[in-house]
This record gives structure tokens, C-alpha cells and sequence, in this order.
């Protein structure tokens, strides 16, 4: 995965830094505090549908549990309060609403084969979803979708997971990338904090627009390669990824902050 500080050439961009914390507790506050706004962000940018997407977050004391957003509640409307915790089997641990059991059997496979992975973000985002028909990474068409060059798994087996060992199979799929894209059903993004994995969740569907629009118009041309590998590891990376969410976090908290109940 990939590193958490700044690059030579985001150095003067990173100026803010994630958040140190001296006890699990106010560590844990605030990663359920990311997701119940991370929910909130997702349903500004349209992705939320019905009983579909989810979020979860380790727990930062116990990394065999994680955070997760609870099936029937809008992303637009979700709050600290409704958010769960749960077990590696989905069984929940704190809070009373249940969870997307599909969604909790994917997540908690990505979570128990990669430690290193904090947040894992998926919804049924446009074009994302429509991109993931195409069953092939996205292109280093702009500036903007260079970030994700090689750093993308086409997690094509099995296309439904329904018991912990095909969602093994899934989560071996995504093998030392950040991004997953699962033909037919769409994206999914990890982090090393919930802020990373949420701002390339939005970019990497942002990215599926852009590049659909191109293909649609014409034949378009590539950035070489040794520039999509610069951009990917420098507006790409990890830190760049962290403080860019920051932008929508302020913006968040500017409209309000009743999502913090």
C-alpha cells in the first residue's frame, strides 16, 4: 500500500498532516466520526441507493472488529449514533441495526487479508458501476485518472460472494492494489484512514465519468508512462489522498454538524 508521507512533489501541498492521537478512545471517536461523514459526503455526490454501499473502518484496539454504516439508513441521513460495530462474521458487537450481510462478508475479507488496510469504501455509484461492465482498468486519459495507473484490480472472481470463502477469493483479487473495480458491480477503495479510502472512492468514479466521456467522443491520447507512475505516487499517494478529503470534510462541517449525534 502506499506510503503515508508527503513526495518531493506534493511537499507544498501537505499542509496538514492526519491527527496523532494519545488514547485508543479518542481515536476511535473520531475514525466513526470519518465514516458517519464520509456516509454524509457519498450521499451529497449521489451515491447513496436505497439499501445499497458501504463503509467500514477498523477498530483501533481490536483490529478483528471494524466500524461499519448499518443497512436502511440513507447515507444522506446517517449519524455517529447509527454507526455499528462488528465482527470479522458480521455478528454485530455494539449498536442495535443490523448490517448489509453481502457487504460485511466482502469487507471483513479485504480486512482480515490485508492488516495494513484501515477502510474499505463501496457503493453503487454511476459510473462506476457503469465503467465496471467494461471489466478493465481505467486509463491514464487526464491528469486526474493518471492517479489510479497501475494501482487498479479487476476482481473478477466469483462475481457473487455468499460464503466466507468466496469472499476469500474476492478479497485475493485486489492483491497489492487500493482500488478494485468488480465487473458488474462496481468500485471498491481501501485506505490506511477512512479520509483516504472515501476521497479515492469519489475520484476513482469521477475518473469512470471521464474517461466513459472520452471513449465516447474518440480515440484518446495516453499520458506516458513514466509520467502516470509520477502522478500516481505523488497526487496519488496516500497523504495527497488524506488531505484532499480534508477539503470536503470543512465543507461538511460548514453545512452543519448534526451528523455527529
Amino acid at each position: 500500500m502506499a506510503e503515508q508521507s508527503a513526495t518531493p512533489a506534493t511537499k507544498g501541498f501537505i499542509t496538514r498532516t492526519p491527527p496523532v492521537f494519545d488514547n485508543l478512545d479518542d481515536e476511535r471517536q473520531h475514525r466513526i466520526e470519518r465514516l458517519a461523514g464520509a456516509c454524509r459526503i457519498f450521499g451529497k455526490a449521489g451515491f447513496s441507493q436505497s439499501l445499497l454501499g458501504h463503509i467500514t473502518v477498523r477498530d483501533p484496539e481490536n483490529p478483528e472488529h471494524f466500524w461499519a454504516n448499518p443497512i436502511g439508513v440513507s447515507f444522506n441521513r446517517m449519524r455517529v449514533s447509527d454507526i455499528v460495530l462488528v465482527d470479522h462474521l458480521g455478528q454485530l458487537i455494539k449498536g442495535t441495526k443490523p448490517v448489509n450481510p453481502v457487504g460485511v462478508l466482502l469487507h471483513s475479507a479485504i480486512h482480515r487479508a490485508y492488516p495494513e488496510i484501515t477502510a474499505v469504501c463501496h457503493a453503487h455509484s454511476v459510473f462506476g458501476s457503469a465503467w465496471s461492465a467494461f471489466s478493465r482498468p481505467i486509463d491514464p486519459v487526464t491528469q486526474d485518472t493518471a492517479i489510479f495507473f497501475e494501482d487498479q484490480a479487476i476482481m473478477r472472481e466469483p462475481r457473487v460472494a455468499m460464503d466466507p470463502a468466496a469472499a476469500d477469493q474476492f478479497a485475493a483479487g485486489l492483491q497489492d492494489k487500493r482500488t478494485g473495480i468488480q465487473p458488474g458491480h462496481g468500485l471498491f477503495t481501501t485506505g490506511a484512514t477512512l479520509d483516504e479510502a472515501a476521497w479515492r472512492f469519489i475520484s476513482m468514479d469521477r475518473a469512470c465519468q471521464v474517461q466513459l466521456l472520452v471513449e465516447a467522443a474518440g480515440t484518446p491520447e495516453l499520458w506516458p508512462v513514466e509520467m502516470a507512475r509520477g502522478l500516481k505516487q505523488s497526487l496519488g499517494s496516500a497523504a495527497f489522498c488524506w488531505l484532499s478529503f480534508q477539503t470536503l470534510w470543512d465543507e461538511l462541517i460548514d453545512d452543519g454538524s448534526d451528523f455527529l449525534d
